[in-house]
């Protein structure tokens, strides 16, 4: 009996970038599925973050479609790119120390009620602070309290935090840029259920990273790109790490990416 195909919540087709003499992506193809965690992998140089900046909309694609949820559309910015549910983690998670986690979360995005008649208004901070607990409490995210300083968390909290501020606005896919870089082992269990639950939950799930041993533990798919240009898809229960670095580096392990072929798995060179 054929299986009918699903169609990808984000999808990208023979998309092409270039800074000035640099080509720093050729006809790229790129897909996620909702309810699916994608690995996105390569070398240094290979075109992961401007890809992942072409999604998000900071670099405009120069050729090629951008597809959501089964329709074209166009993504000029970052705020084209936020209207359709697309959410961006960077490394660098982009939180206040000197916040609490309640206005982290609502950062830029305040619950605000008009107070008489001038330009002034108040915070709902209660309300705020209920939807914050809800949140983090459906992402099963465990933190002392909401109004604690995201200075005093630990790195597994805060990666849980900007997380949260993700997809409290209907995110649909969310991208996370080296989500358990510098991370101890505890922390890093926490980051990879916390992706575990997003996928639960129904979004689509794009997981950028170097450690390939988180990326087996909580992907679906890896993708290898490689000098601008997709070379390898993967399913993680029929791939080898060592077939995974043949083709972030371009060795030729011709047996290991033989039977990748034979298992129906997808090895361009």
């Amino acid at each position: 009996m054929a299986v009918a195909e699903r169609t990808p919540l984000l999808e990208l087709r023979s998309v092409s970038k270039r800074f000035g003499a640099v080509q720093a992506l050729t006809d790229v193809d790129f897909e996620v599925f909702a309810a699916e965690v994608v690995g996105l992998v390569g070398d240094n140089g290979a075109g992961k973050s401007t890809l992942v900046k072409a999604i998000s909309g900071i670099h405009p694609i120069d050729a090629g479609e951008f597809w959501f949820g089964g329709r074209t559309v166009s993504v000029r910015g970052p705020n084209d790119a936020t209207s359709l549910g697309i959410s961006t983690v960077y490394q660098d998670l982009a939180l206040c120390e000197n916040l609490d986690v309640v206005a982290n979360l609502y950062l830029g995005r305040e619950d605000a009620a008009p107070r008489g008649a001038g330009p002034l208004s108040i915070l709902n901070e209660l309300s705020m602070e209920r939807r914050a607990i809800e949140v983090l409490r459906g992402l099963s995210v465990k933190i002392p309290h909401v109004r604690t300083q995201v200075a005093s968390l630990s790195g597994g909290q805060r990666q849980a935090v900007a997380v949260a501020r993700s997809v409290m606005w209907d995110a649909r896919v969310v991208l996370l840029d080296e989500p358990t870089a510098a991370l101890g082992v505890a922390q890093t269990h926490q980051v990879l259920d916390l992706i575990r639950r997003l996928r639960e939950q129904g979004l689509g799930v794009v997981v950028i990273s170097h450690n390939l041993a988180d990326v087996f533990e909580v992907c679906d798919r890896i993708i290898v790109l490689r000098l601008g240009r997709r070379v390898g898809t993967f399913d993680v229960r029929g791939v080898s790490q060592e077939q995974v670095v043949a083709a972030i580096t371009g060795a030729e392990f011709a047996g290991e990416v033989a039977g990748a072929a034979e298992s129906g798995t997808e090895v361009v060179q």
